[in-house]
């Protein structure tokens, strides 16, 4: 692969060109400080924009528009990392050396399209259009708790986030806010968001650089100046005593997570020490969670430990009968302590090194995961892949253990079933 950077002043260009490829991915970021207020109305903006435009008034329309471009995809998500929102406009399309001359600009104009010439105007989006990502947006906040194991791991950082640190807003959005929005409201914002937010585009794939550079240049114009971006890392003390929360659920099995606060870590020690720390407590079948709570105990059918770096936080969630509440408590605080007092084999850290390596491996196959990790590279200061293997490979024991003394247990959530298996 060979990177490129190109800094326009109003957002950055990244060009990433690889031959592994016969598709191109487009991905254009806007990135905005994290706030609870603004997390439902860039959900909504975020499906308004791939839904209709002013010249494709319909899902139809841009449908029909995109199948003509030999079905170009393109989709809008949305997502939090550390201190900031993201919202992400995608498109992949197959590289017009297998379709015909010309199609790239075609593909880029309907990019451009659908984030510049919305279908909006006299200052608000279409009343139509809002009306359907209005009700789907409310079904899918409505949903939350169908996914248990999520509702419970929102619940745990909900309550973890004692100062409102941004882990604690999910990502669904809020009805509250969803009743504020208005067609007008929205178009307000988004055009505040044009002006406002930090922007990078992002382009994989097989192509010529300098064509590639003047097309992005000509057709995605902004005119507003970006400086100063904020720390992307969230901090925050743990309880001085670890909080229990319990609450109750029509259902045969419990959700247990407990949640971990990350005291005073390096950046070396996030970026690997971490890294395998995570792996070797919960990471896979050969974890020592997995082993213990599973294997040896029979417990729960799985468990698994979730590292978030930006915010400093990692989880670990299973399912379980509630009756094992108490024991499955202790067998995770017991292994905790075993890796923080030196518990840790040879052998363990070979097999992470060995899975990290094999992931670092997946991420040169996938147009999408290159372009999070040269991403993170731009937010986080994260190392190129190469230089990861290298990296790792160099992790010591103790450098592991010094990692497993800073993980501190804050809050214990645990969402207990109250069916039992006659009332099926």
């Amino acid at each position: 692969m060979e990177y490129r950077k190109k800094d326009f002043g109003s957002y950055r260009l990244h060009m990433i060109k690889s031959d592994r490829f016969k598709s191109l991915m487009v991905r254009v970021i806007f990135r905005q400080q994290a706030k609870k207020e603004l997390i439902t109305k860039r959900n909504f903006l975020g499906s308004m924009l791939v839904l209709s435009t002013k010249n494709y008034q319909s899902k139809r329309d841009l449908v029909i528009k995109t199948q003509d471009l030999y079905a170009l995809d393109i989709k809008a998500t949305n997502e939090r990392i550390g201190a900031y929102h993201h919202m992400n406009v995608y498109m992949t399309m197959l590289n017009e050396k297998y379709t015909e001359s010309g199609m790239l600009d075609k593909s880029l104009n309907l990019l451009k399209e659908v984030i510049l010439n919305p279908n909006a105007q006299n200052g608000e989006f279409d009343q139509g259009s809002f009306d359907i990502v209005k009700k789907n947006m409310a079904l899918n906040i409505k949903s939350i708790k169908e996914d248990s194991n999520h509702y419970a791991m929102i619940r745990t950082l909900e309550e973890m986030a004692r100062n409102n640190e941004a882990y604690g807003d999910h990502g669904y959005g809020y009805l509250e806010d969803l009743e504020k929005i208005t067609p007008s409201s929205l178009y307000e914002y988004y055009q505040e968001m044009l002006k406002n937010d930090y922007i990078d585009i992002y382009v994989v794939g097989s192509f010529d650089f300098l064509e590639m550079e003047q097309l992005i240049h000509d057709k995605f114009t902004f005119y507003t100046f970006k400086t100063n971006p904020i720390p992307a890392y969230i901090t925050s003390e743990p309880s001085k005593k670890v909080n229990i929360v319990k609450e109750k659920e029509n259902n045969k099995q419990s959700k247990l997570c407990l949640g971990c606060k990350l005291v005073d870590l390096t950046s070396y020690q996030i970026k690997y020490p971490l890294t395998l720390y995570n792996i070797i407590l919960g990471g896979g079948s050969d974890s020592k969670l997995f082993i213990e709570v599973r294997e040896k105990n029979s417990l729960a059918y799985t468990v698994r430990s979730i590292l978030n770096k930006t915010d400093n936080i990692l989880l670990i969630t299973t399912g379980i009968a509630k009756e094992n509440y108490k024991k499955t408590v202790k067998i995770v605080k017991e292994q905790l302590k075993a890796m923080a007092d030196g518990n840790i084999s040879d052998d363990e850290i070979e097999k992470a090194k060995r899975l990290y390596l094999t992931a670092l491996d997946d991420i040169k196959d996938s147009m999408s995961k290159i372009i999070s990790s040269y991403y993170m590279m731009e937010l986080l200061g994260t190392d190129e892949l190469e230089v990861k293997r290298q990296k790792i490979m160099q992790v010591s024991k103790e450098e592991i253990i010094d990692v497993a003394k800073k993980v501190k247990m804050d809050t214990i959530f645990f969402l207990e079933g109250e069916k039992s298996d006659e009332e099926d």
